[in-house]
């Protein structure tokens, strides 16, 4: 509704299905940052929904005013988390809105109608891109997926594990292997929450297992998410990812990533630019609020790594494949803008 929004709150999973309705801006913000609301894609719905909802609590009807105070609601969700550029391409869009403007009294539709835009075209762009991913699985496939990248983490479909939903669904997924994705699980527990309801097999495994798996379970690809793509085609995604990468080489394993358009950022030339989110210490040192390290330790707590271009055998967008490192590099990427 235009007064409210209504999330899944993703901290509960698996062992409680709970919803949060909020009515404020700065509920949602807080919810972006605490990762019940999170996933690139599913961050900047909430966040065009979010600037509605800042929007409804302004009273003046000076155009000016409000614009300046929209802004700084802005400003707040984008705050939120530094790496996902779907946080900020969405938030651009709103503002454009704004930009565009002239009463007070039409605006405040329109930035709900943008939103709403957002959240439609995201919906389709996850769901073409999972069945152009699903054309790369080979029969019988065993998978290897890190994080979580399916319809809790977008807007209804997901990314790659939309894509080996899709493929699943066609027939061609033996099994899958869900790394836990540490520091918060999110493999553990939200993607194995969704293969199960989906009905695809998989079998659960540590992050440090994954050399393991690659060498022993005869895995046919790894398919990833990401969070933020550079104009040369490195990608961030959760921390481990960069690992993944590099062993899929080792292995001669393709290494595919999924994201809809909206996470690349033809802004930033490469994934040295690309800023990486530093989270809270107790996220590593402590589980389900118990100390898992002794008093006092100190801990790094990157959210994401970057993996260069060279690891990367195709990227999968809602506007189509694009395959090997140097076509991304010779102005194919630049087409899907």
């Amino acid at each position: 509704a235009g007064d409210r929004l209504r999330v899944l709150d993703q901290t509960l999973l698996p062992g409680k299905e709970a919803y949060l309705e909020f009515t404020d801006y700065q509920q949602v913000a807080e919810a972006i940052k605490t990762l019940r609301i999170r996933g690139a894609p599913a961050i900047g719905v909430a966040a065009g929904y979010g600037t509605v909802l800042g929007a409804s609590c302004i009273e003046s009807q000076n155009f000016q005013n409000f614009k300046e105070e929209l802004h700084r609601v802005v400003e707040t969700l984008a705050a939120t988390r530094p790496t996902a550029r779907n946080l900020f391409q969405a938030l651009e869009r709103m503002e454009g809105v704004v930009d565009k403007g002239r009463d007070v009294g039409t605006l405040k539709q329109q930035l709900m109608n943008e939103a709403s835009a957002i959240h439609c075209e995201q919906r389709e762009a996850d769901r073409r891109l999972s069945e152009y991913g699903a054309t790369l699985v080979e029969a019988d496939s065993s998978i290897v997926t890190h994080c979580n990248t399916g319809p809790l983490a977008t807007a209804g479909y997901g990314t790659a594990l939309g894509i080996i939903i899709e493929a699943f669904n066609r027939g061609r997924v033996k099994i899958v292997y869900p790394t836990e994705t540490r520091p918060l699980c999110q493999g553990a527990r939200l993607t194995t929450w969704e293969l199960k309801q989906a009905g695809v097999p998989f079998k659960l495994i540590t992050d440090s297992m994954a050399g393991y798996v690659m060498r022993t379970r005869n895995i046919n690809a790894v398919i990833v998410g990401a969070d933020r793509i550079a104009a040369n085609g490195d990608t961030a995604n959760k921390i481990g990812t960069y690992s993944l990468a590099v062993l899929s080489r080792e292995h001669g394993i393709p290494f595919y990533v999924a994201a809809p358009t909206t996470t690349i950022d033809f802004q930033t030339k490469t994934g040295n630019d690309i800023p990486i989110e530093e989270r809270c210490q107790d996220e590593v040192t402590c589980y389900a609020d118990s100390a898992i390290a002794p008093k006092g330790t100190e801990a790094l707590n990157p959210a994401f790594d970057v993996t260069p271009v060279r690891y990367i055998t195709a990227i999968v967008t809602e506007k189509g494949i694009i395959k090997e490192p140097a076509g991304l590099q010779s102005g194919l990427f630049e087409r899907l803008s």
